[in-house]
């Protein structure tokens, strides 16, 4: 029978390799995948390419993964955020490589990856530096810039709930990125507070099909960001 079901999240991330490319689900803490993103420093994968929203905050999290050295990109829209501790300085040495990204081009581009389209044209960021070195067209009197779809070796999301197919439900707005880098990734790992065995998903409630889906990963009890920085934490 089909199972998407892995035990441990240090399982679902065993095999990422270093240099991979990896997209990680949030928009902030909205649903960050903190436990896969804690196992994945664990696992110790160095040189990787990581598209996010912004660079973490605190030091858990992206933000801890980036302080641990193991990003050589980062391929972002904001990489200063609340309390940015960690990607900036790094930044400033040189130690670190930013991709700057509008936000609505970043959701673009890795909507553009999932469906196979290879590249597209928008008006964002025409006459700014991020424009410098891309093809530009005029389409009826108004300029675009071309920009290239983005894919991953791997994504890292978060769920609400899951069946063993790999079907995923979201909270609310912490769906965010997740749906879009699923069908982007090559291996789409999803953590899940809530892992239902057999048909216990509405299918009008499904938001991610299964076949989008390689890992399931319970985390009943998920951490979440903005508690950890308050308590003072960091990882590892």
């Amino acid at each position: 029978m089909i199972s998407r079901l892995v035990p441990t999240p240090a399982a679902a991330v065993a095999d990422v390799p270093d240099g991979a490319t990896v997209m990680i689900g949030g928009f902030g803490e909205a649903g960050s995948p903190i436990e896969l993103i804690h196992a994945l420093i664990d696992q110790g994968a160095r040189e990787l390419v990581v598209v996010n929203n912004n660079t973490g905050n605190g030091r858990v999290g992206l933000a801890a993964l980036i302080a641990a050295g193991r990003v050589r990109k980062m391929i972002c829209s904001f990489p200063r955020s609340t309390t940015p501790t960690q990607f900036p300085e790094l930044y400033r040495r040189g130690a670190i490589e930013l991709e700057l990204v509008p936000q609505g081009t970043l959701a673009e581009r890795i909507r553009a990856g999932g469906a196979g389209i290879p590249a597209f044209y928008t008006p964002t960021s025409v006459g700014t530096p991020l424009a410098a070195g891309k093809e530009e067209r005029e389409f009826d009197g108004r300029r675009y810039v071309l920009e290239r779809a983005l894919t991953a070796d791997f994504a890292l999301v978060k769920a609400e709930r899951a069946d063993r197919y790999g079907n995923l439900v979201y909270n609310k707005s912490a769906r965010n990125f997740g749906p879009i880098m699923c069908t982007a990734a090559r291996v789409a790992i999803a953590q899940v507070r809530d892992f239902v065995e057999d048909d216990g998903l509405d299918p009008e409630a499904i938001v991610t099909p299964g076949i989008f889906v390689q890992r399931v990963v319970p985390v009943d009890a998920p951490a979440y960001e903005s508690r950890l920085i308050a308590a003072g934490a960091s990882y590892p």
